[in-house]
């Protein structure tokens, strides 16, 4: 019986961690063995389709995978690498069929290999790559399709973490205690950066790109069911829902950039925005909030308002000061300085971003300078607000926001 297209690929993202976490903890190699684990992927999407998928999917794919792995041990030129490989890759006995271990829980093994994936001596974008490549299961075309770049590029930084991660020996097992803590609140960093990328690219010709933006959500909501408890990954997952909602009313037909206020809130997901409530009301209510659990009731706020006057802002400028005090960062203080603007009025904001612009990551910033532009304008300050909006256009690298900013500009000087 034959299976879909859809069928198989949705099956195959599910599993593509499960396959190279197995395959890492029996014969180490990372990137021997996440070569292999692709192939087979790529085998069952080719024969899938067409034949039907076999009863036990986890199994093939390990089992194709190891016998892929060893095709690379015997096609190898160097003998002392050969010995070297062989001697981590166990029997041959065990690649005849399915794995015994096939069918044992992946949970330990998944979350060993995103916590591996998330390294500390791996840049954040190579942690970002190797996350969405090992753990999400996509393409090296795909990820340099989602960040705009070359897939030669992208390519060689994959291969470069994978080197780096060989070199460190790391052995991917479960960290306990204060380094598993850690590792995981690196895990969360990388889906959060990942998702924000999709939510609002840093650069090129679109405000979105919702391929990253679903497939952090969609390894979040992995991550919570391996997690359900933890308080933070539950809040991370709610905003990402909270957030994304959004998304259809970002954005006009020719791709141009619509703001909050003016978005048509019918366009909302509201099936995403009830999930992501419950869920943060649910963390909330069982101990310590973290930073990812404040931003979620934030954007649980803005969700709930049926329109920009009845949004709650004192409501939202308390977050902002409990949350800029579990986790300071400039971004942070940034939006907290809107929220002092409507609450207490343009002149009260801009006196918050006059303290925030001796920060030399913000001081020439284009969103410091576009929230600068839009306190000044309701201050009525309008040529002052024009120059800066004009200035943060020429910073934005993204070329929607450039275009807004701009016109933004170009109303107060006509």
């Amino acid at each position: 019986m034959s299976t879909s297209q859809g069928d198989v690929e949705d099956l195959l993202r599910e599993l593509a961690p499960q396959v190279l976490a197995a395959l890492v903890r029996r014969y180490g190699q990372f990137h021997l063995c996440e070569d292999a684990s692709q192939e087979a992927l790529l085998a069952a999407a080719l024969q899938w389709p067409a034949g039907g998928r076999p009863e036990n999917p986890r199994g093939w794919l390990i089992t194709v995978a190891s016998r892929r792995l060893m095709d690379q041990v015997r096609s190898e030129q160097s003998r002392r690498t050969r010995e070297e490989l062989i001697a981590v890759a166990t029997p041959q006995s065990e690649l005849l069929g399915p794995p015994a271990d096939a069918e044992l829980p992946d949970s330990d093994d998944s979350l060993a290999l995103l916590f591996g994936c998330c390294h500390p001596e791996l840049s954040s974008p190579s942690q970002i790559a190797l996350t969405l490549r090992a753990v999400g299961g996509l393409s090296t075309v795909q990820i340099a399709a989602a960040f705009g770049v070359p897939e030669a590029t992208m390519a060689q930084r994959i291969s470069r973490a994978k080197q780096t991660i060989s070199g460190t020996g790391f052995d991917f097992s479960l960290p306990a205690g204060a380094e598993r803590t850690e590792r995981l609140r690196a895990a969360l960093h990388v889906l959060y950066l990942i998702f924000n990328e999709g939510y609002t690219a840093t650069a090129g010709d679109a405000l979105t790109v919702p391929t990253l933006s679903q497939e952090a959500i969609r390894l979040t909501r992995w991550l919570h069911r391996l997690l359900p408890d933890d308080g933070e990954v539950t809040g991370l997952l709610a905003l990402m829902l909270l957030t994304d909602a959004r998304r259809p009313a970002r954005t006009r037909p020719d791709g141009s950039l619509v703001p909050l206020a003016e978005q048509d809130r019918q366009e909302w997901d509201h099936t995403q925005i009830a999930e992501g409530i419950a869920l943060i009301s649910a963390a909330l209510s069982r101990g310590e909030v973290g930073p990812y659990q404040l931003q979620a009731a934030i954007a649980a706020v803005h969700d709930e308002a049926k329109a920009m006057a009845d949004t709650d802002w004192p409501q939202i400028l308390g977050l902002y000061d409990l949350l800029e005090r579990a986790a300071p960062n400039p971004f942070t203080a940034l939006n907290r300085a809107v929220a002092v603007a409507m609450v207490h009025g343009p002149d009260a904001g801009l006196e918050v971003l006059a303290t925030l612009a001796t920060d030399k990551r913000m001081a020439r910033h284009h969103r410091l300078l576009a929230a600068r532009a839009h306190m000044r304008e309701l201050a009525g300050d309008t040529d002052v607000a024009a120059a800066d909006y004009l200035d943060a256009a020429r910073r934005a690298t993204s070329l929607p926001e450039r275009r807004y900013l701009a016109l933004q500009a170009g109303r107060l000087t006509r």
